[in-house]
């Protein structure tokens, strides 16, 4: 007799990952568990004023509550969030990066990503944002969204990289992108 299916509001172990990067660091990229909050505040905590900007569209200089529950208290199935962690030998692994997404129909879901500053362009970025499209995949979502400040060359750059753009519309310095997995 085969095991029954693991349901989509289980924990999704097998999200857990371990990647190398290019320059030979090993960083685990995992799902947050339910209301796990400590990895996004201690992220928060660590992001220039700069970076929170592009993350937030908002100047941001504290996380709002509500804010960190949505973002942690996903159902694994329409909210989800990976976080990436660096163990630096210290007590606990530093978070490093989230990616997210919040479903807005049955087939497409609204992404957002941030990598520390000290992390940004060594394919944090890329490896959160492939593994967080397979697994929006594999929960029925094939069409993502992302709104962009214009002049985020990175998080475009990276898009470049990870999708292929099917549309986009722009809004004062705004840029909302949809887009879709580029093929591997």
């Amino acid at each position: 007799m085969s095991a029954p299916a693991t349901a989509m509001t289980d924990y999704p172990a097998d999200l857990s990952d371990e990647v190398t990067l290019p320059d030979r660091r090993r960083v685990r990229i995992r799902a947050l568990r339910r209301c796990e909050e400590a990895p996004i505040r201690e992220l928060f905590a660590h992001l220039s004023p700069d970076t929170r900007y592009r993350r937030f569209l908002s100047p941001m200089p504290a996380l709002p509550d509500h804010l960190v529950r949505q973002l942690a208290c996903g159902d694994y199935r329409r909210q989800l969030a990976l976080v990436a962690e660096y163990d630096s030998g210290t007590a606990s692994a530093e978070p490093i990066g989230l990616a997210s997404f919040g479903a807005i129909d049955d087939s497409t879901v609204e992404v957002a990503l941030v990598v520390r500053d000290e992390w940004q362009r060594h394919q944090v970025g890329t490896e959160l944002a492939q593994r967080l499209m397979l697994a929006a995949e594999a929960r029925g979502f094939h069409r993502f969204i992302a709104t962009v400040l214009s002049g985020n060359t990175g998080i475009r750059r990276l898009l470049s990289h990870v999708g292929r753009v099917v549309s986009g519309r722009i809004d004062g310095g705004t840029m909302e992108l949809a887009f879709v997995r580029r093929a591997e």
